[in-house]
């Protein structure tokens, strides 16, 4: 399932980068992106917050970009390159949602990158 979600979102990735280009703000890519994944019948939340605990209590919070069928966190960038740092990033995330797979995608270069990460196995 999360295999054939994330290819329907890569896709929808490389739709909004082939009319938008590179350049934009990362909220325009999420907006954008949004309307393809509503196009293609892909159930998805926008700023989703997501509660972080430590020991059984809540520590922290953070917002996700996209989070596609409670079963895919997908983090946008539009910076010239992406970063480890944006990678560990997601892969908190990841961890502290105990979803297994993330994308973690960015507008900012002449061509869409894409990194699929993986929660760590505890």
């Amino acid at each position: 399932m999360n295999d054939e979600l994330s290819q329907k979102v890569i896709g929808a990735a490389f739709k909004v980068h082939n009319e938008l280009g590179f350049g934009f703000v990362e909220a325009v890519y999420e907006r954008a992106l949004a309307i393809e994944l509503k196009n293609a019948g892909v159930p998805f939340d926008l700023q989703s917050p997501i509660k972080v605990s430590y020991r059984g209590q809540i520590v922290g919070e953070f917002v996700c970009d996209v989070l596609v069928d409670k079963h895919l966190i997908v983090e946008l960038k539009s910076v010239k390159a992406l970063a480890i740092a944006h990678e560990v990033q997601l892969v908190n995330y990841l961890n502290a949602t105990k979803i297994d797979v993330g994308l973690l995608i960015n507008f900012g270069a002449d061509k869409v990158d894409v990194k699929r990460k993986f929660r760590k196995s505890n």
